[in-house]
């Protein structure tokens, strides 16, 4: 009777210091209830702001989770990707896969003003931005998943890295997969990943060599799209990613990739008589193993590398170090 009673309090005793761990941020941990007592408002928060942007503009939805990826690609998620450029270092804004396509930054700013003056100096801006991810996929009819929180800001950026480590759209199937890999997920996740383009839009200058040079595209498709991008010109022109329901986040990418309907070559890329091409078959005929899976390599992304314990800072200023 003695030994059960005194393993009872041993258990219990782990899951006390369990949970200090996961309140503290201690040994790289992140944790969902990270801000459980410290500013218990900061879901609701993030989620309300994130959904009057997305009402305004449902692009927005598709530019927050945006800016989640190409901040966790660029030495982890630590916001570094929000810091505009100083003296000292150039930011990672003006990096070649940013300049004039990242988009979602006021609406971090509203976020970072609502959340500190309800809880001043307690959350970072890279778990805002994990967040807003998160609320912005829901919104336009995404899965959701429990997001880890505890992650703290960098005090600094890198533009070379962000050249450098963010995929291209240009890249190839095996270029993708190492991108991938070299973050720590797999060309399983990356297929799930890329989903993400079932909303937003992309610039001209960024799919017209595959609609004018390309042969793996539907005919039809690539007439569509050069009559709002050009040869010469219109660089800046917009068209959505996904060819049916570019506001609605759903399973319809691997449609239109299973019929050479992808806008990107990167996208297309998957399904190209590649390694990767009987998993977006299966996702076509499957969304809920899409949103599943999604779900799961989001929250795998977001623990890339992230700083804890006493690295880093909690920025007051998203844009700005202390």
């Amino acid at each position: 009777m003695a030994f059960f009673s005194t393993m009872g309090i041993g258990i219990v005793v782990c899951i006390v210091l369990l949970l200090n761990v996961c309140s503290t941020g201690v040994y790289g941990q992140l944790c969902p209830e990270f801000y459980a007592k410290s500013c218990p408002s900061v879901l609701s928060i993030v989620n309300s702001v994130v959904w009057q942007a997305v009402a305004k503009e449902k692009r927005m939805g598709a530019s927050l989770l945006r800016l989640h990826f190409h901040d966790c690609f660029v030495n982890g998620c630590d916001g570094s990707i929000l810091l505009d450029d100083t003296s000292t270092f150039t930011g990672e804004k003006t990096a070649t896969p940013n300049n004039n396509s990242v988009r979602g930054f006021d609406v971090i700013d509203t976020i970072k003003t609502q959340v500190e003056a309800a809880c001043n100096g307690v959350v970072s801006c890279a778990d805002i931005v994990a967040i807003a991810a998160r609320d912005s996929v829901v919104q336009l009819g995404g899965p959701t998943w429990t997001v880890m929180l505890g992650r703290r800001d960098s005090t600094t950026a890198s533009k070379s890295a962000a050249n450098n480590d963010i995929p291209s759209p240009t890249s190839n199937l095996s270029a993708l997969i190492s991108f991938f890999q070299a973050q720590g997920l797999t060309a399983e996740d990356m297929v799930a990943l890329s989903g993400s383009h079932t909303i937003g839009q992309a610039r001209c200058t960024n799919f017209r060599n595959r609609i004018y040079n390309e042969s793996n595209i539907a005919l039809l498709f690539s007439s569509f799209r050069k009559a709002n991008c050009p040869r010469t010109g219109g660089d800046n022109n917009l068209a959505p990613l996904d060819l049916l329901t570019p506001t609605a986040f759903d399973n319809s990418y691997y449609n239109n990739l299973r019929f050479q309907n992808g806008l990107l070559h990167s996208d297309q890329q998957l399904f190209n008589g590649g390694s990767t091409d009987n998993r977006v078959s299966f996702y076509s005929f499957h969304p809920d193993a899409f949103f599943n899976d999604f779900a799961a390599a989001m929250v795998r992304m977001g623990n890339i590398k992230p700083l804890t314990g006493n690295n880093g800072e909690i920025r007051k200023n998203c844009r700005k170090i202390n």
